[in-house]
């Protein structure tokens, strides 16, 4: 018989012989059987003893299936390492092994065996493989198998009609160890980045924290979270408001973002660097946000609270609603709106003169004051900023003289009213929107 092994035993050949004649007695009813949707149907439908004549020659099934795999499969040729060759043999062992016992024995319980592959899935997991070499691997055993029984069958060692119940019953076998192996493996990936996950929404409220965490503990957690530790970092404040979780963003995975708080977080790792500031853009759009200022890798939690407080001025009106508001642009509005209850005690002190006059004379004259303060005093600019003729301007800055006197031209003075009257102005511009 060409191809056919030749180191099994000349009385296991003959054994073989011998019993043909009571296994094609044994399937004259093979076509007769109805396997319907039974899960071990087709190996009800194998003749009984088939699986005894069988067993000498699965030896050299099991070599030839490990030498084809680690030939032909990339993944799994490591000729120096003979204890991970065991390991490959034993599962092809353990596959054939199964196969037969099944044989013997069809309404024998699957679920020991199916878990023995689900736990393979998820040592595959485990390994950081592809599932593919793995399927392929079975794949491959499958046609070695396949293609040994039929040489057993040229050589009229077994009779052919026994060809399609053992067929149909080794490619059910396939898909199951297939579909175990796939499960385990799904659900060991799942696990791992159930934990990932939470080790990152660690460390990015470790990042934030205040009291700072130690740099030792920062780096300690980044390693465990497959987190590079940067240089510097920022931190954005995300207004999801109804948005539903089905449709939170996808970040890149160098970020660190937490979308199950109010407002959501992300941390920039080196938010300067290249393609950075696109990334979040794109990451975020349609997006009303908010990034605080680049700080050192400790100072996590001040630059979360800029960003918080920005985002509450732009829900306000106070600050541009755009996609992303940068709190290094309006570090000016951040500090005066910091504790509005001082900005208004100091609006009182400075301001009440103005309260004298009638609307909307009280206002004209507030924003020439503001304007002329922010101009250098000069008339003209004033003039032509606020789009007046400059006697206006100088009949105003008349009646402001006339109102505040000498306290107009005292630069304390003149600083905090201009402060305050940026900060009346900004409240203004929000509640006429």
């Amino acid at each position: 018989m060409t191809g056919f092994p030749t180191s099994q035993s000349e009385d296991a050949g003959r054994g073989a012989v011998e019993a043909t004649d009571s296994v094609a007695d044994a399937t004259d009813a093979v076509a007769a059987q109805e396997t319907g949707e039974e899960p071990n149907g087709p190996f009800k439908a194998i003749p009984s003893g088939l699986h005894h004549h069988l067993r000498p020659f699965f030896t050299d099934i099991r070599e030839e299936v490990v030498r084809a795999i680690k030939t032909e499969i990339p993944e799994y040729a490591r000729p120096t390492d003979d204890t991970y060759m065991q390991v490959v043999r034993r599962g092809v062992e353990h596959a054939l092994q199964g196969f037969l016992e099944r044989m013997a024995q069809p309404d024998t319980d699957w679920e020991p065996v199916k878990e023995t592959y689900r736990r393979i899935g998820r040592g595959e997991a485990d390994e950081g493989r592809s599932l593919d070499s793995f399927q392929s691997a079975l794949r491959l055993g499958a046609r070695v198998t396949w293609r040994r029984i039929n040489a057993l069958v040229d050589a009229e060692l077994l009779p052919r009609n026994v060809l399609a119940a053992f067929g149909e019953a080794l490619f059910l076998h396939l898909d199951e160890m297939a579909a175990a192996t796939t499960a385990g493996y799904t659900e060991a990936r799942l696990h791992r980045a159930g934990e990932l996950q939470q080790r990152r929404a660690r460390l990015l409220d470790l990042l934030t924290a205040d009291p700072p965490a130690s740099a030792e503990a920062i780096s300690e957690l980044a390693h465990t979270a497959g987190w590079p530790v940067p240089r510097a970092l920022a931190v954005v404040a995300i207004d999801r408001g109804p948005r539903p979780a089905a449709a939170r963003p996808i970040v890149p995975p160098e970020f660190l973002a937490r979308f199950d708080v109010q407002p959501a977080v992300l941390v920039v790792p080196d938010p300067e660097g290249p393609g950075r500031a696109r990334a979040v853009s794109g990451a975020l759009h349609g997006l009303r946000t908010a990034m605080g200022p680049t700080v050192a890798l400790h100072e996590g939690a001040r630059s979360l609270r800029w960003a918080a407080e920005a985002l509450e001025l732009v829900r306000r009106g106070i600050l541009p609603d755009t996609e992303m508001v940068r709190c290094q642009e309006h570090l000016a509005t951040l500090l005066l709106f910091r504790d509005e209850a001082l900005v208004d005690a100091m609006a009182e002190r400075r301001l009440s003169p103005l309260e004298r006059m009638r609307s909307p004379q009280r206002e004209r004259l507030a924003e020439t004051l503001l304007t002329w303060l922010q101009s250098g005093h000069n008339a003209s600019e004033v003039a032509a900023r606020l789009a007046v003729h400059p006697q206006t301007v100088r009949y105003r800055m008349r009646q402001l003289d006339e109102l505040f006197g000498e306290r107009l031209h005292d630069p304390t003075a003149q600083f905090e009213m201009q402060l305050a009257l940026r900060a009346l102005t900004l409240r203004r511009a929000a509640e006429a929107r």
